[in-house]
């Protein structure tokens, strides 16, 4: 019933869900040997893809906020970190990747496409969609993708300004006990923030020279399957 565990369970049913959405429909696929998906079932994989992916990531933020507070202002942390701040957070962190995934699905899939109706991915991705558009009509999406990168920008100035101030105050802690319990409270989130961000960023801002069908696969299994599946065993050491 602490704030890092409230967080955490919340982590554990949004990694849960992100890889439920992706993993199954391949397994499937593989078994039956075939490689159809409906179109409304590759919209509600994308907006489920999307939706879990953002508000992971919103409550990665929100997490580093949370272990700002633990370490830098220990006395203030039962009055700013209490219950109903936890739940309006991670609420927070669910509403803003429920309303980001229902922008981009609705302006991805109101892009007519003219490029055939192959998906060149193991899930319904959306760079791989924008791909079957038309190519003036995918300026819409092109243009919300940027307003996004920006805000993914904002949210990891955060996370970096956050870790700054606490490894500033970890190191001024006189004592090495207090150190060490400060260090293994932050490294796990740390660990978790980095392969995220890592991995997504690498499968969005590689250079186009790297791009081929079978690097793009092991991309997107970095990032989409990867950070879920390690999450567990990163907090559970």
């Amino acid at each position: 019933h602490t704030p890092m565990y409230f967080f955490l369970l919340n982590l554990s049913l949004l990694d849960l869900g992100s890889i439920s959405t992706t993993v199954p429909k391949s397994i499937s696929n593989s078994l039956w040997d075939t490689r159809a998906i409906s179109y409304s079932a590759c919209a509600a994989q994308t907006f489920l893809f999307v939706f879990f992916m953002s508000s992971e990531y919103s409550l990665l933020t929100v997490m580093a906020y949370d272990r700002f507070v633990a370490i830098c202002k220990p006395l203030h942390y039962g009055t700013v970190m209490d219950s109903r701040a936890c739940v309006k957070m991670a609420a927070a962190a669910w509403a803003s990747g429920f309303l980001y995934a229902l922008l981009h699905t609705a302006t991805t899939f109101s892009i007519p496409l003219c490029q055939g109706n192959t998906v060149g991915q193991f899930f319904c991705e959306i760079p791989q969609i924008l791909k079957l558009s038309c190519s003036d009509a995918y300026l819409r999406e092109t243009g919300l993708l940027v307003v996004s990168a920006c805000l993914f920008f904002g949210c990891f100035i955060f996370i970096v300004l956050s870790y700054v101030q606490i490894f500033t105050a970890v190191l001024r802690i006189p004592s090495e006990q207090g150190r060490h319990k400060a260090f293994s409270m932050c490294l796990p989130h740390l660990a978790v923030v980095s392969l995220f961000l890592s991995t997504g960023t690498f499968a969005y801002l590689k250079p186009p020279s790297l791009s081929s069908p079978a690097l793009d696969l092991v991309v997107a299994v970095l990032y989409s399957v990867v950070p879920p599946a390690v999450n567990p065993l990163i907090y559970s050491m």
